[in-house]
């Protein structure tokens, strides 16, 4: 369910991250990549006890930062992760385990817009480990960004997303809490995963 004008992504050219070991997968899955310090992951896994978060750094000292704080709140639900998120993912996660993705104000890529993820060939490896009717959200303080992700995601994906405006209240990342606490507009966009959506890579498991 996706356009042929993209070049299409190999996951089996990919070796495995340093250091990486396999994964127990818990019900329900959510996995959140460019965690930063942490302030989103910590949150939600203290809101949804419920919920297991895999949160996804690839900086070392936003990392450390970040593991250090979930160390210390000893929270059985989230499982911080240094490494480069494509890699991980694609040796760690089965077609349809995650009911839901956080990408939250992402690097914009200014001078490399095939870089953004929905862009990138890897998106469509992404939704192939999302459920059915699970929800991906996105969020920036760039319009441009936000329209073009729009675009892609109706055109390229052949998704529906819903975008809005980030409520001026919101705290969920230390970006956000700077961009609004400046009077800047953040926008978000929601994707639901539809029932039936197909992708190529829908069997494909690393062996």
């Amino acid at each position: 369910m996706t356009s042929d004008n993209l070049r299409t992504f190999k996951p089996e050219k990919l070796f495995a991250p340093r250091d990486f070991s396999q994964l127990t997968i818990r019900q329900p899955q959510y996995l959140e990549i460019g965690a930063g310090r942490g302030k989103h992951a910590l949150m939600f896994a203290q809101d949804n006890p419920d919920k297991h978060l895999i949160a996804i750094e690839r900086t070392r000292n936003k990392f450390n930062d970040f593991a250090e704080k979930a160390e210390q709140l000893s929270l059985g639900n989230l499982m911080a992760v240094h490494a480069d998120a494509i890699p991980w993912v694609v040796h760690a996660l089965e077609p349809k385990s995650l009911a839901g993705v956080f990408l939250l104000y992402p690097n914009p890529e200014p001078k490399n817009p095939s870089q953004r993820w929905l862009n990138m060939p890897f998106f469509e490896f992404l939704l192939s480990r999302m459920q059915d009717n699970a929800k991906l959200v996105l969020a920036t303080n760039i319009e441009s960004y936000i329209e073009e992700a729009e675009q892609l995601a109706r055109e390229q994906w052949q998704l529906g997303p819903n975008v809005f405006e980030v409520d001026k209240s919101s705290q969920r990342t230390h970006f956000e809490v700077k961009y609004l606490a400046r009077g800047e507009t953040c926008w978000q966009m929601d994707i639901i995963k539809p029932e039936g959506y197909q992708t190529r890579f829908d069997e494909w498991i690393k062996e």
